[in-house]
């Protein structure tokens, strides 16, 4: 018998009221989750460890009055908006037979996507989903002694101006070399389908391991619990 997966599945909710939920359901729930979003307001999100000075255009941010957030799990920095495409996994240990380490993790994820997306040359470069060279989704983690989290943000679509509002990061992958975000991006939608397509194919793939269950949560009926993603600005 397959474990139980509960999917929850959002629209257009804030990448700040969504790891808040996300948060929450790692630190007061044992159940398998699948959490997919598509469409956020604009927002910058570093992790947990990130020094916005190093990281961010203050001003170009406060500018276009864009809220900068600090997720609980590590990463780098990625901006997010209404053509982001959000899919996070929180797992059971003891539910799924791979090694509870990052690189495990990482290439089973992108096992799935490659599988249920059928994309040609869409593989895991370091720690990067990517399509030939350039990056098409970043993601991070948050490991417990039961469970595990992985949450990737797609760039269904970018604006090559908010973009700029990151710095080149000092800690980077080495295929990158020093390509600017516009060089270094690409979007999913050039490659067919829509976000809705491409979330029921992802459902698809995950319905070999898991007995999907529809989910409805609700954040303000959770018990007390650590709440460490933060507003730093706005």
């Amino acid at each position: 018998m397959l474990p139980n997966l509960h999917l929850i599945r959002l629209q257009n909710t804030s990448i700040l009221e969504q790891l808040r939920l996300e948060e929450a359901l790692l630190r007061t729930d044992e159940k398998n989750f699948c959490l997919m979003n598509f469409g956020s307001k604009k927002t910058i999100v570093m992790g947990i460890s990130g020094q916005i000075e190093q990281l961010i255009d203050i001003e170009k941010a406060r500018a276009q009055r864009i809220e900068i957030l600090k997720r609980f799990s590590g990463g780098g920095t990625v901006i997010v908006d209404q053509n982001t495409l959000f899919i996070s996994l929180l797992i059971a240990k003891k539910d799924l037979h791979i090694a509870p380490f990052p690189e495990p993790i990482l290439q089973w994820t992108a096992g799935l996507y490659a599988s249920a997306w059928n994309i040609p040359n869409f593989h895991l470069r370091e720690n990067d989903y990517c399509i030939g060279e350039k990056k098409c989704g970043g993601n991070a983690q948050y490991i417990r002694k039961e469970r595990w989290l992985h949450h990737t943000s797609f760039l269904w679509d970018f604006d090559p101006a908010t973009m700029e509002m990151l710095f080149l990061p000092s800690k980077r992958p080495m295929y990158r070399k020093d390509r600017p975000h516009n060089a270094f991006l690409t979007r999913l939608k050039e490659y067919g389908c829509t976000p809705e397509v491409r979330l029921a194919q992802m459902e698809e793939v995950l319905a070999k391991h898991f007995s999907i269950v529809p989910f409805v949560p609700n954040l303000h009926c959770t018990p007390p619990h650590r709440q460490t993603t933060e507003v730093l600005l706005i």
